[in-house]
Order: structure tokens, then C-alpha cells, then sequence
């Protein structure tokens, strides 16, 4: 669930990561050494991408074989979001700080082993442990693989090829894990859609070792550690807080506490960024009233998409009695809406204000219409137009917050900025998930209380927990309408904003980023997430 990259989408310090290039690697790297090296990262990417859709649409029959509540499966998806997105940031500074190379490399290794432990987990409790352990090496993975790429293309022609390829194989991704996912499920198991990733990792382990040059970057920062822990600790407590309101209840003491407690720890990370020297993010990246508002566009519809495709999913599995792989099929024309409406949005010239505010409408009309499904439903005239209708108005939101959330950033921010949309986006995903999930999950239960007879009584309760989720959503993205037309520029602020960007002198120090060749701001990325919730 990464951001798909134009070339200047980064992880960490994309300037940095231009710097370690010119220091590393001073001639160019033979042709057919650079485009053996796209196709390492494109294979670890490819890993990622498929990791998350392949779980999630596994994730029915793992909760059967292991047998964990409806309240714990959340924590499946949770885990590995809250980790990916709340280590990005430090996994692009640990690329910054040691050779990219052998963190590429460790990224693999790790993420396969959490692979292995999480395909032979007997509990639910190891499963868990090691989706976060998957969440935290792809954190490292996936800028490594972008800085390997950055650092290996010094033409700005073969540059922009292998980003476009680099994307496609990210977008198109999500599309095959779907495919993937469920003809693994129905005809091996679930485990494997956790195995599978060892056969990926082998094989970029081994390309990382014979193409990637490795050596170790000048001027590296330092790490920012109380920012990294104070960035894990806030979301966790916070979706902590809102998992244990299933059971305890909204007013129990440990639900509250974690709740306020997350906040708290949020409020600290911001006086932490604002003291320490080497920040790991720099607070004047966020301040601005039009890139704060493509990060809150950005968070809630996360939000809302998350926890809409884990729902979604039981619904078509557990209550419709749909096999994984057909599942996974019948997402794929919200997956073509997304990706038709992301591209043609860049062409629209409207803006970030009127076209995020016409997603979020858009997306609230998919989710109302989801709102109406039961257990009887036709997924073609019931189901499709929904997710047809929220395809199209997320692939508006995130093609048009990717841009503008990189507005007017000074170069040495760049890569934060754009990372930035990740971590919102996963961050903001975890505790949709978590929050929507107790809210089914007690409408499923109040269901139950008045109508317990009938065969039918469990389906029907869950969906009507599914609906009630649905329409939550349908009001977060409402909202979201709301804070976009207040907060967003237009398209001339828009672009007042980049030449004031453009315009704006790197910070003081070493030459980095300004002493190589301009590269254009990104624009047309998409996050994986939209792919592979």
C-alpha cells in the first residue's frame, strides 16, 4: 500500500537519496545492469502489493482454520497497516543512513521470515505478530526499493520508463493479488497466500546481491527516535482504544484511556518534531492549509475504503457463500473504476478542490447504495453499481490529494511529503478498521438481541452490521466533502503553490538535491492502497 510513484515520489529524503547516488555510483551503470536492477525493485514491489490484497480476501477462511472472534479479525489488516504506516518515515531514514543495498536486502529477508511464521501460525496471536512484523520490514522495503531505482536511473528519459514501469507493475498488482489470492485460498490454502512471498523474496535477494551496487552514503542524518516511537505508540493506542470498545464497552476506563492516551502521544510527537534537530517530520511540510487538507482527504478516505473492503468480503464469502476466487474477481471493476478515474482526473484541469470534493461525494453515494444490500442481494444489480460508483470517487481523491499534498514542498522535503500520503493513508486505515469494525460489530449484536430465530438470524444480523459500517463511511466521507471544499486550493492556488515551491532555497548544507538535474513534482500516483486495501 505504497503511493504508485511519478519520479519524484519518494519515501524518505528523496534528495538524499539523489545525493547517495552521485556519491555511490559517480558512472553510469551499464544498460543492462540498470534495467536488471528495475527489475529487482519491481519484484519487491510487486511482493508488497500482493501481500496486503491476498490477505485480506484469505482472511475469511484464516479466521475459520483458526478460529478467532469477529472482533479479532480485524487486527489481521490493522496490524499490518499500523506498522507499514507508522515506520515508512523511519524506514526511508535508515536509507538514508546506511547502504541502501543491505537494507533493501534486509527489507526482503525480514519480510520473508514474517512470511513463514505467519503461513505456519497455529494462533491467532502469532498471525498477528508476524503481520505486523511483515508491516515493519516493508516499511523498510518498500523506500529502499524506490532509492535503489532513484540512485540506478541518472538519465531523466530512462528515469521517467522505469517509474512508469515500476507503477504499472504496482497498480496492476493489486488487481492479480485479488486474482491470486483467491486461487491460492480455494485450492491450496490460506497459509499460502503467506508462502507465496518466500518465492518472491529468493528471487529478489538474488538480483539485489548480483545487480545492486551497495557502499555507504555521505553526510547520512541521524535518526529521530523519540519522533519514531512517539509515531508507532499514538495510532496504535488509539486503535487499541477503539478495538476494546467491541468488548468493554465506549465508557470502559482502558477504552477511554487508550483513546486519550493516543492523543496525548500525538500531541507529544508534534512537540518532539518542533525541538529535536533532525525531525523525521518536519512539521513546515504540514502546515500549509492545502497540503493539510490532501492529508486529511487522504486519511479518510482511507478510513472508509479499509474498512469497506474487509466488510465486503465476509459479505461475499461468508454471507453470499462466494469462493475466495470469485471474490476476487468480483472486485476488480471497482479496481478498473479507480484506475479510470485516477487517469482521467489529470486531465480534467479542474483542480484538487472541486474534483476531491466531487470523489468524496461520489464515494458517499457508492457506500449509501452499499448501505441497501441484504442477504439475498444480486451482486449485479445490487452490489456493482456501489463499488463501481466508489471506485471513481477514490480514484478522484487520491490522484489529486497526491498532488497537492507535494505542492509547494521545498526539494528537501519532497520525498517526506509524499511518503507522508502513505502513512496517512495506512495510519488512517487502521483506525477506520478498528473503529468501523466495533461499530458492526455492536449493531450485529443489538440485531441479534431482538432477533434471534431463523436459521438466517447470523447472516442477516452481520449484514446489517456491514450497513450500518457502510453508512458510517458514506458520513466520513461526507465530511470529508466538507473539509475539502474549506481546506483545499484551487487550481490557480494550486499552482501558485508549486512556483512558490519551485522558488523556495534548499535548506542550508551540503548539496543535495539542487545539485542535480530538475526533476517534475509528482503528480499522477495513486496509492497502492487503492488496489490493495
Amino acid at each position: 500500500m505504497q503511493a504508485l510513484p511519478s519520479e519524484n515520489v519518494g519515501y524518505g529524503s528523496l534528495s538524499s537519496v539523489t545525493t547517495t547516488s552521485a556519491t555511490l555510483d559517480r558512472r553510469t551503470a551499464p544498460a543492462d545492469r540498470r534495467w536488471l536492477v528495475l527489475v529487482v525493485a519491481a519484484v519487491a514491489q510487486l511482493m508488497l502489493v500482493l501481500d496486503a490484497t491476498i490477505v485480506n480476501i484469505a482472511l475469511p477462511s484464516a479466521q475459520q482454520a483458526l478460529g478467532f472472534s469477529n472482533g479479532d479479525r480485524q487486527w489481521v489488516v490493522t496490524a499490518y497497516a499500523l506498522s507499514f504506516g507508522s515506520l515508512l518515515l523511519v524506514g526511508g531514514r535508515l536509507g538514508d543512513m546506511f547502504s541502501r543495498k543491505w537494507v533493501f536486502i534486509t527489507g526482503l529477508v525480514g519480510f520473508a521470515i514474517a512470511s513463514a511464521i505467519g503461513g505456519a501460525a497455529g494462533s491467532f496471536v502469532v498471525l498477528v505478530t508476524a503481520r505486523a512484523l511483515q508491516g515493519a520490514f516493508g516499511a523498510i522495503l518498500a523506500p529502499a526499493a524506490l532509492g535503489a531505482l532513484v540512485s540506478t536511473f541518472n538519465d531523466p528519459r530512462e528515469r521517467g520508463r522505469a517509474f512508469g514501469v515500476f507503477g504499472s507493475v504496482a497498480s496492476g498488482g493489486g488487481a492479480l493479488g485479488l486474482i491470486l489470492g483467491g486461487v491460492l485460498t480455494e485450492y491450496l490454502s490460506w497459509r499460502w497466500c503467506l508462502y507465496v512471498n518466500l518465492a518472491f523474496a529468493a528471487i529478489a535477494v538474488v538480483g539485489a546481491l548480483a545487480y545492486i551496487r551497495g557502499g555507504r552514503p555521505a553526510g547520512s542524518p541521524r535518526m529521530d527516535w523519540p519522533g519514531a516511537a512517539l509515531a508507532c505508540a499514538a495510532p496504535f493506542a488509539i486503535v487499541f482504544g477503539f478495538s476494546q470498545a467491541a468488548t468493554a464497552g465506549w465508557t470502559a476506563a482502558l477504552t477511554l484511556g487508550s483513546l486519550v492516551g493516543g492523543l496525548v502521544l500525538l500531541a507529544g510527537f508534534v512537540v518532539a518534531e518542533r525541538r529535536v534537530r533532525h525531525p523525521l517530520l518536519p512539521l513546515r511540510v504540514i502546515v500549509d492549509r492545502a497540503r493539510g487538507g490532501a492529508y486529511v482527504a487522504v486519511g479518510i478516505s482511507g478510513m472508509a475504503l479499509f474498512g469497506t473492503f474487509l466488510f465486503l468480503t465476509f459479505y461475499l464469502q461468508v454471507v453470499e457463500g462466494n469462493t475466495p476466487l470469485t471474490t476476487g474477481l468480483l472486485f476488480l471493476p471497482m479496481i478498473g473504476s479507480i484506475l479510470i478515474s485516477s487517469n482521467l482526473s489529470s486531465n480534467i484541469g479542474l483542480g484538487p478542490r472541486p474534483l476531491i470534493a466531487a470523489g468524496m461525494l461520489l464515494g458517499a453515494g457508492g457506500l449509501v447504495l452499499l448501505t441497501q444490500v441484504t442477504v439475498t442481494s444480486s451482486y449485479v444489480s445490487d452490489v456493482l453499481p456501489g463499488l463501481l460508483i466508489l471506485g471513481l470517487g477514490l480514484g478522484l481523491i487520491f490522484a489529486q490529494a497526491i498532488n497537492t499534498a507535494t505542492a509547494g514542498v521545498a526539494r528537501e522535503d519532497s520525498g517526506v511529503a509524499s511518503a507522508l500520503v502513505n502513512t496517512m493513508q495506512q495510519v488512517g486505515g487502521s483506525i477506520g478498521t478498528s473503529a468501523l469494525s466495533t461499530i458492526a460489530l455492536s449493531a450485529t449484536a443489538t440485531y441479534l438481541i431482538g432477533n434471534q430465530t431463523g436459521p438466517l438470524a447470523p447472516a442477516i444480523a452481520a449484514t446489517h452490521g456491514y450497513t450500518i459500517a457502510f453508512g458510517v463511511s458514506a458520513g466520513l466521507l461526507g465530511l470529508g466533502f466538507i473539509l475539502a471544499v474549506v481546506l483545499l486550493p484551487s487550481r490557480r492556488r494550486l499552482a501558485d503553490l508549486g512556483d512558490a515551491g519551485a522558488s523556495t532555497p534548499a535548506a542550508p548544507g551540503p548539496p543535495t538535491a539542487a545539485a542535480a538535474p530538475a526533476q517534475p513534482q509528482a503528480c499522477e500516483a495513486i496509492p497502492v492502497a487503492l488496489c490493495s486495501c
